[in-house]
């Protein structure tokens, strides 16, 4: 299992980024997905998640109405499309697989998660 992501980078408040993962060794359709972030001294957190089937989704309060997972079964990726973006967005996002809610110690999610792509939300 290898998860990649990218996308990640500066962008000023109120900006969007689309962050994407790629993933090998197995279907991103198969199994439930999410993101997580860690943001500045804090543990890691879940920020959404989508099912099995694609018709179900979830958010973490902070994030919804502004952030929008999805994925792509025929390339095997996962996206999560970041508008409206606040200060309080900055940190590592990760792809993980599973269904992720509220927060996890580093090592619970080492090997179910990829490399991270950094997001800074700053003027």
């Amino acid at each position: 299992v290898q998860l990649v992501e990218s996308g990640g980078g500066l962008v000023q408040p109120g900006g969007s980024l689309r962050l994407s993962c790629a993933a090998s060794g197995f279907t991103v359709s198969s199994v439930y997905m999410s993101w997580v972030r860690q943001t500045p001294g804090r543990s890691l957190e879940a920020v959404a998640s989508i099912n099995v089937e694609g018709d179900e989704t979830w958010y973490t309060d902070p994030v919804k109405g502004r952030f929008t997972i999805s994925r792509d079964n025929a390339k095997n990726m996962l996206y999560l499309q970041m508008n409206s973006l606040k200060a309080e967005d900055t940190g590592v996002y990760y792809c993980a697989t599973g269904r992720r809610r509220g927060w996890y110690s580093d090592a619970s999610l080492r090997g179910s998660r990829g490399q991270g792509t950094q997001v800074t939300v700053s003027s």
